[in-house]
């Protein structure tokens, strides 16, 4: 397959071009050669510069990544942000960045495929942000503890996880946003939701939350990023037929 082929068709598949103006991300190929030919893919969370050697290693032809290295401003190709780029360019390693795209797919994305885990039903979109709904929301089968919900969901638990409102509680209305969605806790009060999942803490929010009543869940950035990431990979596995890998550099945040 060549690259301009396997990016035309997860642009289509992600619906990338959605989320133009909506996203400060540069989504879509970032780095590569369109005329190359793709046999393997890896997969993972963040551009880092050892993400991008761990894909060489693994003789992949692209890195699919959640996080890429372009934000929507001119970067000097010095320092850090060289290394990384002429680390890809000098082993042909072509970069594919998917970012709100990923996070609010309605099936494969971060939110989506953590709303499946639970098993939660009557999903709606949730999280309105720049003319797009990027979250979902939903009710569990049967109210659950946060302990329960972490195990259904097979995070790794670390030190900077956070939790308001939580203890031995059982919830049954839940919002889902992940990565840095904790502002979305106001979204979730005023609809009535009894939790809200997400990655990071903001302690702005806390007071807020103690004083409402709402849980927050807060689970880590990476770890709740890792789900759609994985649901595109065996999408291209299967659908693609192109050998993958899952290249994971946790950064316990």
């Amino acid at each position: 397959m060549l690259l301009k082929d396997f990016t035309t068709t997860l642009t289509d598949m992600l619906d990338i071009r959605r989320f133009d103006g909506a996203d400060i991300a540069l989504n879509g190929l970032q780095v590569g050669d369109p005329g190359a030919e793709v046999h393997k893919v890896a997969f993972a969370v963040d551009t880092s510069l050892a993400t991008i050697r761990k894909a060489v290693e693994q003789k992949a032809d692209v890195l699919f990544a959640h996080h890429g290295i372009f934000w929507g401003k001119p970067i000097a190709i010095t320092g850090h942000h060289f290394d990384r780029v002429s680390t890809m360019i000098r082993n042909n390693l072509a970069l594919f960045a998917c970012h709100l795209p990923l996070d609010a797919h309605p099936v494969l994305g971060n939110n989506a495929q953590m709303a499946a885990r639970l098993g939660l039903q009557d999903v709606e979109p949730f999280s309105f942000f720049r003319g797009v709904h990027v979250g979902v929301k939903g009710k569990l089968p049967e109210p659950l503890t946060a302990k329960e919900i972490i195990g259904l969901l097979g995070v790794r638990e670390n030190a900077t996880n956070f939790e308001v409102n939580c203890g031995n509680r059982k919830f049954h209305t839940v919002g889902i946003d992940s990565g840095d969605g904790a502002g979305d806790v106001y979204d979730a009060m005023s609809e009535g939701l009894d939790l809200l999942i997400t990655g990071e803490s903001r302690y702005t929010t806390v007071n807020d939350c103690l004083e409402d009543g709402i849980g927050m869940l807060c689970l880590g950035h990476y770890e709740t990023e890792t789900f759609g990431v994985k649901a595109v990979m065996e999408t291209v596995r299967r659908d693609m037929g192109l050998q993958v890998c899952f290249i994971d550099m946790p950064l316990g945040l």
